[in-house]
């Protein structure tokens, strides 16, 4: 008989992704970050498509001054030269691309995200149901059915699963914002306290 498989890692909360991410900042740069993130979160949900371009084309920028920043670097630090210049290449291609052509952009990254998230979860479901087939678990038999089910349909229905991502963004931004700003008023009486 199979020995268990140890148990999986508890799904992390947004309270715990949070706390784990911005426990170490100012209170009032965890309140501004929650704020931040609110209204990104509203700007999903009231203007999809433009704020959906609208990230894909910051994406572009920051991918094309990090390549910059990168080759600039190697005039200090030589270090992996080779790896650094081809990853500073691929950032500034993608970067000028997206920049040149922001809507077709979002449309091939999107579909590329629905894509390999689709395949991932079809992965991941078959690893589950190996597993729950092992260890005769029912629990990670479901969660791998759930999982396998759930790469099927993005990849079945790409454009429904695209038209659906702006949303699930909004969605979550719209929780990790409430919540880091929930938890920077909690971040600041623990601040405060060793000064009382």
């Amino acid at each position: 008989m199979a020995e268990p498989l140890p148990m999986a890692e508890p799904i992390p909360t947004p309270e715990t992704i949070v706390s784990e991410n911005f426990e170490r900042f100012p209170w009032w740069l965890i309140l501004l970050w929650g704020i931040l993130a609110v209204i990104v979160g509203i700007m999903f949900f009231v203007t999809p498509a433009m704020t959906t371009v609208l990230f894909i084309v910051v994406l572009g920028a920051y991918w094309l001054v990090g390549g910059l920043f990168t080759l600039v670097s190697l005039a200090f630090n030589r270090a992996d030269m080779g790896w650094k210049i081809f990853i500073a290449i691929i950032n500034i291609i993608a970067g000028v691309l997206v920049l040149a052509y922001p809507f077709y952009s979002t449309l091939f990254l999107l579909a590329f995200f629905i894509i390999f998230i689709g395949f991932w979860a079809i992965f991941m479901g078959c690893l589950h149901l190996y597993h729950a087939y092992r260890a005769h678990d029912a629990g990670t038999a479901v969660l791998g059915i759930i999982s396998l089910i759930f790469g099927i349909l993005l990849l079945v229905f790409p454009f429904i699963s695209i038209m659906l991502v702006p949303f699930i963004a909004g969605a979550l931004a719209l929780v990790l914002g409430v919540t880091a700003i929930v938890f920077s008023f909690t971040a600041k009486k623990d601040q405060a306290a060793p000064l009382q």
